[in-house]
């Protein structure tokens, strides 16, 4: 067991599931202390107990909400932001505002929590922000996405020349098999994974726990700003 990480406070929005939870794991495993924070509070309460970390409810799209959890945290070392939904479907196929709704979590919600989290960041901190293959590679029907992603890896690049010596990168994954697929593919999803990732140079899509390899290491590598890493597969070059 790593313990790199010991004496160092992680926060990780969107922690209860996917590459939020794997990243808390293992911060804890590398011996730091770990707060999720996340809007769902059954699922919060079962992964904070699972992972032996501390679970602050938020919907991070709320900013009374962010201000209110990050005032029971004394201070911060890495924070990773996480927490986001998406929506598929033509520009035409819905009102703007409706669909515009995913981006809240994203846009605003990463300004929210990068806001309350400043007065607490110690000497040497950093933030990751969650960026993704949909920046270089936009698919039909997924612009929200585009959207969110690329403006996530733009706050990387932005913050670490306006908030240095603060670290900020983002880690930009490709298809990853997490629980949100469940939610936005339902029972095609098993199929939809193989297919996509028998067409990657890897020969497979991403794990939770490979995306959340490259999050710690951009926490702990001080010599890393406003980098974007990609872990795709080999998805933008295909």
């Amino acid at each position: 067991m790593r313990e790199e990480m010991t004496g160092k406070t992680v926060v990780v929005t969107g922690g209860s599931s996917g590459i939020g939870r794997e990243v808390a794991r293992r911060a804890r495993m590398a011996g730091a202390e770990v707060v999720i924070i996340g809007r769902d509070s059954k699922r919060l309460e079962e992964a904070a107990s699972q992972l032996s970390v501390r679970g602050l409810r938020a919907d991070v799209g709320v900013e009374s909400e962010v201000r209110t959890a990050f005032d029971q945290i004394e201070g911060v070392d890495h924070v990773f932001s996480a927490a986001g939904s998406t929506r598929l479907g033509p520009l035409p196929d819905a009102p703007v505002d409706e669909q515009l709704a995913a981006l809240k979590e994203r846009i605003w919600g990463n300004a929210y929590v990068l806001q309350v989290s400043l007065p607490k960041m110690r000497e040497g901190g950093s933030h990751v922000f969650t960026g993704g293959i949909s920046t270089d590679r936009p698919v039909p029907g997924a612009w929200v996405s585009g959207v969110a992603t690329a403006a996530a890896e733009q706050m990387a690049r932005v913050f670490a020349v306006e908030l240095a010596p603060l670290r900020f990168n983002a880690v930009s994954p490709g298809w990853t098999d997490t629980p949100m697929w469940d939610r936005v593919l339902g029972t095609s999803k098993a199929a939809t994974l193989e297919q996509v990732g028998g067409g990657l140079p890897v020969g497979r899509v991403a794990t939770a726990g490979e995306v959340a390899e490259a999050v710690l290491f951009l926490m702990n590598n001080p010599a890393v700003t406003g980098e974007v890493l990609h872990v795709d597969g080999g998805g933008r070059l295909v």
